[in-house]
């Protein structure tokens, strides 16, 4: 009975200690952004006072300048707004691009053979771990020459280099786990190749196709160096368009908090209705490679 009581104990200890320790380790992952919002409510006086100020009268002065409510803002322009349509434009054009040209060639790579495949397949993988300031300049100096500098078409082109290796990487391991003999069935049942493609086989990936359009939108929304070189701010997305709340005077830290949150959310957003295939995709496709 004592020996049972103990074990009892050490039991419930152990959960205690495990408790604490998520508890730790999700208030010190949680802590930046429950500094950025802060920093978004708080009165410029009070970011940079030190000790820092954990209570505080919060205000909404720094999100009603962003969105343009701001009666002082009349006739200037409102870099937050435009940073935001210049990412939903230039984003979703590239990853659904990406998409329609990787899906295919990602089956492509996974079933067929042919001369030079893997190194097509590793030339296209190189343009995503490859540096960007590695082919910044050149894109700078050819895009001036073919007049794609500043414009919509130029950016949506070179987040290719961002979206299309990770979504054909991810889908072709994808691919290679769906057993073949299912395509020999659609065969036997008179499916052509491309019925068999978008009624048997494309179904069956939507959690991959899933897990790397997240993935893809992530990387592209959150990328800087082309849009800061590439463009102007006539097209320059939100990553780049938050740089204009620093000026020679001054740096607006509530703004560039409050662009910071309102800018997060689509990625939350498109997180929430694609979670459920973030994790079956990552796993059965993406690891095999």
């Amino acid at each position: 009975m004592f020996q049972k009581t103990r074990l009892t104990y050490q039991f419930i200890l152990g959960r205690i200690a495990i408790y604490l320790g998520l508890i730790i380790c999700f208030t010190f992952l949680l802590f930046p952004i429950y500094w950025i919002i802060t920093m978004a409510l708080k009165p410029p006086s009070d970011i940079l006072i030190y000790p820092p100020k954990f209570t505080f009268e919060p205000t909404l002065n720094s999100i009603r300048y962003i969105l343009g409510l701001d009666q002082s803002l009349s006739g200037t322009t409102n870099y937050f707004i435009q940073g935001m349509k210049n990412s939903v434009i230039i984003v979703f054009s590239s990853v659904i691009v990406s998409l329609i040209v990787g899906v295919p060639a990602a089956y492509i790579f996974a079933r067929y053979k042919f001369r030079g495949k893997e190194n097509i397949a590793f030339t296209i993988l190189s343009f995503r771990f490859a540096p960007a300031l590695l082919v910044i300049l050149p894109l700078y100096l050819i895009f001036q020459k073919i007049n794609l500098y500043n414009t919509y078409l130029g950016l949506i082109w070179v987040y290719q280099l961002v979206s299309l290796p990770m979504i054909l990487w991810i889908v072709r391991g994808y691919f290679e786990d769906i057993p073949k003999e299912i395509e020999h069935a659609g065969m036997l049942d008179g499916y052509s190749r491309i019925a068999i493609f978008f009624k048997l086989i494309l179904p069956l990936t939507k959690a991959g196709v899933a897990a790397s359009t997240i993935l893809a939108f992530i990387y592209s929304w959150n990328n800087f160096i082309f849009g800061l070189i590439l463009g102007s701010s006539k097209v320059q997305p939100i990553t780049v368009q938050a740089l204009k709340y620093i000026s020679a005077d001054a740096i607006r830290y509530p703004e560039i908090a409050a662009v910071c949150i309102f800018a997060s959310i689509p990625l939350l957003i498109m997180s929430i209705f694609l979670q459920r295939y973030l994790v079956t995709g990552l796993s059965m496709g993406a690891i095999k490679r």
